[in-house]
């Protein structure tokens, strides 16, 4: 009988830890599905908070693209969130945290409306300068035009003034001379008597020709076609050279003016053939030729 009582006893007992056993077990998977429930919650929270922060992201980086220049209000703005962005994703989410983050992207969300209407402010008001800027660009379009035009006008002036200030010869010819003993030169055609050449020109009158020193260039060219004399080289600020037997100085008063000078024997006799002899002024511009034999 005692045995029989002992054992519903532990019957008992059994069937109680069973049931607290049951409970504990509906607790706990209650508590988990719970724990899962505000799990997904949170992140499902944590991922719209994350979406807001893109999507003002994204209008910041439109208004960046719209504007003329680059904004650094807008540029500082935009890398924030993007910082906020990365924050969001990688913290461990929880109540509290999400409930800061969404009050910042309200405080974010009107920091970017002030700054697209300052923003809009300065576009507006840089579209009015550019308009004023080509208004201003037009003008001077204009005037640089007319400026151009008057260059033009000026240079071609100069170059009417140029050209006819320019000296030309009226006169050009060239002997050969034999100077006698008395010193009086006369005139020859033979190589073996020439002493000398004796080139004569003269400078025909120009009235809008400066005064001045000037200095003509006489090339002499032998029957090989050589340059006869020390045969010195000058070149134009044009670039023109040209390898010259003498230079030849004179004062110019804007008068008709003649001038002679020499060109001595060479080293040897005088050779027979044909001579030739140009003068070019001081931009090395050929004034005349002349031609001659020695016999």
């Amino acid at each position: 009988m005692t045995e029989t009582k002992s054992n519903n006893g532990l019957k008992v007992i059994a069937g109680l830890l069973g049931v607290i056993l049951l409970g504990v077990i509906i607790y706990t998977v209650s508590l988990y599905q719970d724990k899962q429930k505000n799990t997904a919650l949170l992140t499902k929270e944590k991922e719209l908070v994350v979406e807001d922060l893109t999507s003002l992201k994204s209008e910041y980086d439109k208004a960046i693209l719209e504007s003329n220049a680059t904004n650094e209000e807008l540029v500082s703005a935009r890398d924030n969130i993007a910082k906020y962005i990365d924050s969001v994703k990688t913290m461990k989410a929880d109540i509290a945290s999400l409930y800061r983050y969404r009050k910042q992207v309200g405080i974010l969300t009107k920091e970017r409306e002030q700054l697209l209407r300052k923003v809009d402010s300065l576009t507006r008001s840089n579209t009015f300068l550019a308009m004023q800027r080509d208004s201003t660009y037009v003008e001077l379009e204009k005037q640089t035009v007319f400026n151009d035009s008057l260059v033009v006008q000026n240079t071609q002036l100069a170059d009417v003034v140029e050209k006819g200030s320019a000296l030309n010869l009226s006169k050009f010819s060239v002997d050969a001379v034999k100077e006698r003993t008395s010193g009086k030169l006369v005139s020859t055609s033979r190589a073996k008597a020439t002493d000398k050449l004796k080139v004569c020109f003269t400078v025909a009158d120009n009235v809008i020709a400066q005064a001045g020193d000037r200095q003509f260039f006489i090339e002499v060219l032998d029957p090989q076609g050589n340059v006869l004399g020390e045969s010195f080289s000058k070149t134009s600020d044009s670039g023109a050279s040209v390898t010259y037997s003498k230079g030849t100085e004179f004062y110019y008063e804007n008068r008709s003016l003649d001038v002679c000078d020499f060109i001595n024997k060479p080293a040897s006799e005088f050779q027979k053939g044909n001579y030739m002899v140009n003068v070019y002024d001081n931009n090395l511009k050929l004034l005349g030729t002349s031609k001659f034999q020695l016999k």
